[in-house]
Parts: structure tokens; C-alpha cells; sequence
């Protein structure tokens, strides 16, 4: 077998919640010996170099390929729309004010059924290691992780300065937890302000608000209540922006909604599908 020494340089890489409105239209192995190495070497021994060294194959340099968007964010409404001749018939699922109790057990029924969705979190549910790994394990079940401050503080009613430090930390947390920035921001109560764009605009953050959701008022608390209004809804057409929450009762009907809608004939959409900045 042929020694070689290879030389080169090592690279470091820096790496909603209660009482928000229900219908919204409008984030060295220690080096060997070099100088022992030649002493010992064979005739037949070879250092590699960088002029001797085989071509690769073309498949392991190729770059990563980024897949077009294929469906943007109406501000208008907030429904999710093609952007060519994709379907329209889709419905998107998200679930604000994770992870508290809930979360990784919706995360893993959703993916028993294949159904994608964003998680928007909040940084005071990031508080601890335990917390920290299970945004981790639903992340690395794919799904995609929103930016939904850290406080869940009304963000007209704080300074520049917070709102900013609302955002940015929280975006900060995740990468730190993901390895990945979040692509959407949601305001707490659907409640933006001009500086809160500007910033989301800069994190390059997608801004998204609501179609419909109910599962914080007290008549839609049960299994069946939320499963019922969630499905059988006037707001559910094409391109809808399904508002859903770490609550007990939103677990527990989880699957039933998503399978009520795939009658009715929606697609869930992946998140992922969606232009960002």
C-alpha cells in the first residue's frame, strides 16, 4: 500500500398564538511524523501531489442544484399561489408557537402522513437543551422552521431597537440549533410594522400572515370542534394559509384535518415550493 502525505490547509466555516385574530385576508488528528515518513519511504512509495493526483469525477464537484420556486405569497390575502402551471388546488399548513408541548409529536404524525408544514418558534420555547433538541429532530424531519419572534411580544408596541433584537436573535438561535436561517417570518397577532418588513426584507425572510384559524378561541377546543371548522370552512379554497397551534387539541385532531382536506382535494404543499427573498 502506498503512503502519502498529503498537505493542506484547514478551513473554518462561521457557521401564534393566543388571541390573534381568526381570519387574516387582506426565521485535528494529531499529524504524523513527516520527516520519519520520507526516511522510510520505498522506492515504490509515491507522495501525492497536486499535479499527479486523478480527476475527479464530474458528479462529486457538481454544485448543489436549487430548485426554482414555484409558488409565491399573495400579501394581499396571503394565499399561496402557482407561479406557472403548477396546481393551484394546495393548502398550506403551518404551526405557530412551537415547540412547546406538543410540536414533536404533530411533526411526527404529519410525516407519518407525508404532509410538509412550517413550525414558526418562538425563542422563549428554546430556553433549554431538551427544547433546543427537539426543534432539532422536527427540523431534521424536514420540516421547515419560521421565525415567529422571540418573545411573542406585539411588535407595535416595542421600540426599533426590540423589535429588531425580537427577530434577529431568534434567527440567530435557530441557525445555531439548524445550521439554517429561517426563509418566513410571522409577526405575533399578524401584527407587522414598516420596521419589521424592513428587517424580515433584509434577513431575506418571507413575509406570511393567515387565511383562517381558531384553535385558541374556546368553542373550537376539542378534538372535533378544530377538526370540523379547520375542514368544513367558507375561507378553505385554492391556496389557502392554514393558522394551527402547539395546543393539545390541534395534536390530537392533527391527522383528521389532514386528511379532510386531501378529500375535499387539497394538496398539503412543502413550504420549501415557495419563493422566498
Amino acid at each position: 500500500m502506498k503512503k502519502i502525505i498529503a498537505s493542506g490547509m484547514t478551513l473554518f466555516l462561521l457557521t401564534a398564538c393566543s388571541n390573534e385574530p381568526a381570519n387574516v385576508s387582506k426565521e485535528p488528528a494529531p499529524a504524523e511524523d513527516s520527516e520519519d515518513k520520507i526516511e522510510n519511504m520505498e522506492e515504490t512509495d509515491v507522495i501525492e501531489t497536486e499535479d499527479n493526483q486523478e480527476d475527479k469525477p464530474a458528479s462529486e464537484e457538481a454544485e448543489e442544484v436549487v430548485q426554482e420556486p414555484q409558488y409565491k405569497i399573495n400579501e394581499n390575502n396571503w394565499s399561496i399561489e402557482p407561479i406557472a402551471d403548477q396546481n393551484a388546488n394546495v393548502v398550506l399548513l403551518t404551526i405557530d408557537d412551537a415547540p412547546d408541548k406538543h410540536a414533536l409529536k404533530m411533526a411526527e404524525d404529519l410525516k407519518a402522513i407525508d404532509a410538509p408544514a412550517i413550525f414558526f418558534v418562538n425563542g422563549h420555547f428554546l430556553d433549554t437543551p431538551e427544547e433546543k433538541e427537539i426543534l432539532k429532530k422536527i427540523y431534521d424531519m424536514g420540516f421547515v422552521i419560521g421565525n415567529h419572534t422571540y418573545s411573542h411580544s406585539a411588535l407595535p408596541d416595542l421600540s426599533l431597537e426590540k423589535q429588531k433584537e425580537e427577530i434577529i436573535s431568534l434567527s440567530d438561535l435557530v441557525e445555531s440549533i439548524t445550521g439554517e436561517r429561517p426563509k418566513f417570518f410571522r409577526a405575533p397577532f399578524g401584527q407587522n410594522t414598516d420596521y419589521s418588513r424592513q428587517i424580515a426584507a433584509e434577513e431575506k425572510m418571507a413575509l406570511m400572515n393567515w387565511t383562517y384559524g381558531y384553535d385558541w378561541e374556546k368553542q373550537y377546543q376539542t378534538k372535533e370542534a378544530i377538526a370540523d371548522i379547520m375542514v368544513n370552512n367558507p375561507f378553505l379554497n385554492a391556496g389557502a394559509n392554514l393558522l394551527m397551534h402547539d395546543r393539545t387539541w390541534t395534536s390530537e385532531a392533527l391527522t383528521d384535518i389532514v386528511k379532510g382536506l386531501r378529500e375535499k382535494g387539497y394538496e398539503t404543499l412543502d413550504p420549501n415550493k415557495i419563493q422566498t427573498p
